[in-house]
């Protein structure tokens, strides 16, 4: 499990199966109905993306997504990541050509959906399938990454709702000029390479990938975080979980113990347990030590963004215990 990732397979807990007889049932029932009057209507293109606010969100998401599945996008303005993520996201949006809707919202100004979705760092991605909300990932994800949840939404979307997407006009609503394609970036091959190793959990693989970009362009985010992660996995593959946790709780002043309980904590999703982990021992270490696991814990900060509350709560800790 990637940590910042979330799972496609919490679906089949949040659709139960009545639910989902009933949504495929609505579904079949507005495909006939339309059929009789002659067949859906294609919708412009420029409908793929839209901003979506609480006062619309019953009808723009909740709705729709008895039609087609809908990803909804929780940016904000001051938010970096997601001035790399959110254009991407519109970009597949269009070459998906109807198989999903993208709704953008502003979580600054629609600070209750953010907290409906227990949302606690941007950007997050959540789809709603016939009225089911399952998260799919938080952060700037690789593009080959995002395409891959983005075919297992659609999958389960047919085959246990009935959805088969929406037909569209592609210039009906359009302006006169398209905007051109985005060229691919100088690193773009290099990183789907990377993206697919960790897939394939070749971590060791991945992670020379990703140095071989950050030789080049240091500052690259996406490389950064799927460095991170890719030397995380591979940590945390090498462990007993059971031994880890032992030795942990035995040496509570022991800077390896506390490190790989950490990562164990970080893949787990106990995002808060691993920060005060290392914070603490932090406090308790000195020298050598120490420092090891101050950089450990910045790494993990790299791990889940710079932007997420809970790397600011560490940082903070963090400067009080060395400060």
């Amino acid at each position: 499990m990637q940590p910042r990732n979330m799972s496609m397979s919490g679906v089949v807990d949040l659709a139960a199966v009545k639910a989902a007889g009933e949504a495929k049932a609505k579904a079949e029932q507005a495909r006939a109905e339309s059929a009789r009057q002659g067949g859906p209507a294609a919708v412009p293109a420029s409908s793929l993306v839209i901003d979506v606010n609480e006062a619309g969100f019953e009808n723009d998401v909740l709705q729709r997504s008895a039609e087609v599945p809908v990803v909804i996008d929780f940016w904000a303005e001051w938010c970096e990541p997601c001035k790399q993520l959110g254009p991407l996201l519109e970009r597949l949006a269009h070459e998906y050509n109807g198989r999903f809707l993208l709704a953008k919202v502003d979580v600054d100004a629609n600070q209750m959906l953010m907290q409906q979705f227990g949302i606690q760092g941007i950007p997050a991605v959540f789809a709603v399938v016939a009225g089911q909300a399952l998260p799919l990932f938080q952060g700037a994800a690789p593009e080959a990454q995002i395409r891959q949840t983005l075919d297992q939404l659609i999958q389960v979307g047919e085959e246990r709702f009935g959805l088969t997407g929406i037909a569209v006009d592609p210039a009906a609503g359009e302006p006169a000029q398209a905007a051109a394609p985005v060229p691919p970036g100088p690193y773009d091959s290099l990183l789907e390479a990377a993206a697919q190793a960790l897939d394939a959990n070749d971590f060791e693989g991945a992670a020379q990938a990703y140095k071989n970009v950050l030789s080049d362009d240091p500052a690259n985010t996406e490389a950064k975080l799927g460095l991170a992660q890719a030397e995380l996995l591979a940590r945390v593959r090498a462990t007993d979980p059971q031994k880890v946790r032992a030795e942990a709780a035995e040496k509570p002043a022991d800077a390896d113990a506390q490190l790989a309980a950490a990562d164990l904590d970080l893949v787990g999703g106990h995002v808060e347990d691993a920060f005060g982990r290392l914070v603490e021992t932090v406090r308790r270490t000195f020298g050598e030590d120490r420092d090891r696991v101050r950089l450990r814990l910045l790494d993990l900060f790299e791990v889940i963004g710079p932007d997420d509350p809970r790397v600011g709560a560490a940082r903070t800790a963090l400067a009080r215990v060395l400060f």
